[in-house]
């Protein structure tokens, strides 16, 4: 079950952050709201992430997989460039979770 609070905490992290692109610099209501939105909902489910799971492993993927998503939307759906740097940058991320989680966060 923490997973699955750690996914949906994701999820509305990246709903948030993608949402604050859209308010420039809060100006636009609508965005500006959704970023309150997700933002609070992140937390609220992160909160009760760390619950069950130690905080080192749960923010190390909540962070991580977060910043991946958002590299990653950015470069799809954004018009970001797709550098092998960023990808490079992605790649590098993803291991770091993985390395944290095997080598002794998760323990």
């Amino acid at each position: 079950m923490p997973y699955v609070l750690l996914a949906a905490a994701i999820a509305a992290e990246v709903a948030g952050t993608t949402a604050m692109k859209y308010s420039e610099g809060f100006t636009r209501l609508w965005p500006s709201l959704g970023t309150l939105l997700g933002y609070v909902v992140a937390f609220s489910l992160l909160a009760q992430t760390l619950k069950s799971m130690s905080v080192g492993t749960a923010y190390a993927i909540w962070a991580g997989v977060g910043t991946a998503a958002i590299a990653a939307i950015g470069m799809v759906f954004m018009g970001e460039a797709a550098t092998a740097a960023k990808l490079a940058g992605i790649a590098l991320i993803i291991a770091g979770v993985v390395l944290l989680n095997l080598g002794g966060a998760a323990h």
